[in-house]
C-alpha cells in the first residue's frame, strides 16, 4: 500500500471516531473539535515519525509526543485532554479490531495545578443586573445576566436556550448541557420576570436573540458581560463563567448541600463539584477571622 493511501486511511479512522464520539457517546460539540484537533496534532506527528500504521506507534513515542508539547509551553491541562483523547481512540480502534492493543493506556497524565474559581459577590451581581433603560436591548442583557446567575448556566446552554425550553407557570427551565444531557432547573422570581419582560414583540423560537432577530452568540454574549461589567466599575476581568461560578458558591453556602449543588450545575461527577467546597471554606475562615474573638490578633 503506497504512502499517500495510508495517510487517507488513518485520517479516515479519526473521523470515524469523532463520528462515533457524536452519534454513539453523545459528547459535546465542543470536545469532538477538541479531540479532532488533538488527533490531527497526533496525525501530523506520526507523520513526521514515518509512522504509516497506529500499530507502529508506541509509548515511548507519546512521551515524545508529550515532551514537545512541554517544550511548547502548552498547559498541564491541554497535554491531559490530548492524552484522554488519544487514549479514547486507540480504545476505539482496539475494540473495532483495527488495533492489537492501546500503548497509551498507561501512560501518565500531567498533573494540574487546580486554581479556585474566580467568583463575584453578589453586589457585584447586583450591579451588573440595574437596567439602564427600558430599551428592548438592556432588557435582554439583564434577562441574559440574571438566567445565568439564577440558574448557573454556561454560557453555552444559555444561547442554546428555545422559548419552549421556559415553563414560567412551573417555573423550570429545560436546559441542554454537556453531553446532550438535559436537566431541568429552576428559575428564580426575578429571572422569571426578567424573561417575560424581554419576549414582547419576539418572532424567533430562539429565546435569546440579537437585532436581527437570529439566536445570540457566545461570543455577543462575552464581551456584553465584559462590558457591562465594566460599565459598573467593577475592577476585576469578568467572564459568563465567573456567573456561574458565583451562582454554585452561593446556592452551596445557603443548602450545605453538595449533591444538590452538583445537580443544579448539572456536573456528571460530584468531583466537579466539591471545589466549591473549598471556596466555602474559605469565605468560612475570612468570617472566623473577624468575627471569632480567638482569632483576632493581640
Amino acid at each position: 500500500m503506497n504512502y499517500k493511501k495510508t495517510r487517507v486511511i488513518l485520517h479516515k479512522q479519526i473521523t470515524n471516531f469523532i463520528q462515533y464520539l457524536k452519534v454513539e457517546r453523545h459528547y459535546a460539540i465542543n470536545t469532538q473539535q477538541a479531540y479532532k484537533r488533538d488527533l490531527e496534532k497526533l496525525l501530523v506527528f506520526t507523520r513526521k515519525k514515518s509512522l504509516n500504521q497506529w500499530s507502529n506507534l508506541t509509548s515511548e513515542h507519546l512521551n515524545l509526543f508529550v515532551m514537545q508539547m512541554r517544550h511548547q509551553d502548552i498547559s498541564a491541562r491541554t497535554i491531559r485532554r490530548n492524552l484522554s483523547a488519544i487514549r479514547g481512540f486507540l480504545t476505539y480502534l482496539v475494540n473495532h479490531e483495527q488495533l492489537s492493543n492501546n500503548c497509551a493506556i498507561h501512560l501518565q497524565s500531567p498533573k494540574i495545578n487546580h486554581n479556585l474559581p474566580n467568583i463575584l459577590n453578589y453586589d457585584s451581581i447586583l450591579l451588573m443586573l440595574k437596567p439602564k433603560s427600558r430599551t428592548w436591548l438592556e432588557l435582554r442583557d439583564v434577562a441574559m445576566i440574571e438566567v445565568m446567575y439564577s440558574c448557573g448556566l454556561r454560557v453555552s446552554e444559555l444561547v442554546a436556550l428555545n422559548v419552549n425550553d421556559v415553563d414560567l407557570n412551573q417555573g423550570f427551565l429545560r436546559v441542554l448541557g454537556k453531553g446532550s444531557k438535559v436537566r431541568h432547573t429552576p428559575i428564580g422570581k426575578a429571572a422569571q420576570k426578567a424573561i417575560s419582560r424581554c419576549l414582547f414583540n419576539h418572532s424567533n423560537h430562539a429565546l435569546f436573540v440579537n437585532k436581527n432577530q437570529q439566536r445570540v452568540s457566545v461570543r455577543a454574549v462575552q464581551n456584553m458581560v465584559k462590558k457591562r461589567a465594566l460599565e459598573a466599575g467593577i475592577k476585576v476581568n469578568v467572564y459568563p463563567h465567573m456567573l456561574r461560578h458565583a451562582a454554585a458558591t452561593h446556592f452551596l453556602q445557603s443548602s450545605h448541600d453538595l449533591r444538590s449543588t452538583q445537580e443544579f450545575l448539572g456536573h456528571s461527577s460530584i468531583k466537579s463539584t466539591q471545589v466549591y467546597t473549598h471556596l466555602d471554606f474559605l469565605e468560612l475562615s475570612k468570617v472566623y477571622d473577624q468575627c471569632h474573638p480567638r482569632a483576632k490578633k493581640s
